[in-house]
Formats: C-alpha cells, structure tokens, sequence
C-alpha cells in the first residue's frame, strides 16, 4: 500500500492504532515494540501504511500533551475513561491538532465509527461530544466557515 492510499485503508490503519494503543494501557507494552508487533499482522498489509507509522509515533511521543487536552473535554478523571475510550480520544484529538489535512468532520466521524465498533454501547455519543466539543477550539476557523456555509 506503499504509494496508494485510500479511506478504507486510512480507517483501517485507525482500528489498528486503537488496538496498539488499547494494548499499550492494558498491558504497558512500550511503542516500538508494538510497531513491531503491529508490522507482522496480515491486517497491516490492508492499511494505510505510512499513516499507521507516522500517526502512531507521534501519539506516543505527545501522549502526556494529548492527555492534558483530553483531560479538559471530559466529565471524570483520564483514569476512568475507558481504555478503548481514552484511545479513540488520544486518536481523534492527535489529529484535530496536528493533522490538518483531515477535515474536523472526518475526524468526528472516524472516532465515533471506531466507538460504535469497539466502546460500550452509548460510547459513539460520548466520543461524539468530546471530539466536537475538541474540534470547537482546535479548529474554530475550519468549524466557523461550515457553520456559515
């Protein structure tokens, strides 16, 4: 999938980064270990592979700056977020500050497509509320201008 990227493989390389990142808080395994990991399942060779990489390197790297940001969209300390939670937050808010080239409103979605797969039952909603409540702030001009439109 080396030049080809498609959104498929982009959700994809998503639902793989919310299983390492899930996998990083249950059982404390550090990030290079589980690129490694990652890297030899068959479903890696389906995904958006230079997203994966990138995106998951930098999540780990500003984890701590992440969750400061998450800290102050929820309702309860981090440490009662539920684990598949906290990693589709860390996921969504990475890329609201940092990745620009994808729209706020794929963002949103992505986050709460990967909720309604993976959370418990109402967690879409939660996860909805948070990244929108991220995306006001993050992105107000993106967010302004589709509001007007």
């Amino acid at each position: 999938m080396a030049g080809k990227t498609t959104s498929g493989a982009r959700t994809r390389a998503r639902e793989l980064m919310l299983q390492a990142l899930y996998q990083k808080q249950i059982a404390g395994h550090d990030c290079a270990e589980l690129k490694k990991q990652f890297r030899e399942q068959t479903a890696y060779q389906r995904v958006d592979q230079e997203f994966f990489e990138e995106t998951f390197a930098d999540i780990c790297k500003r984890q701590d700056e992440l969750e400061e940001s998450i800290a102050g969209l929820i309702d309860r300390p981090l440490e009662q977020l539920d684990p598949v939670e906290r990693g589709i937050l860390l996921i969504g808010v990475f890329e609201l500050q940092h990745r620009i080239d994808v729209p706020y409103r794929v963002v949103i979605n992505e986050g709460v497509n990967l909720a309604k797969r993976f959370a418990s039952i109402d967690g879409h909603k939660y996860i909805n509320g948070c990244l929108d409540k991220a995306a006001q702030t993050l992105r107000e001009p993106e967010v302004q201008a589709k509001g007007s439109g």
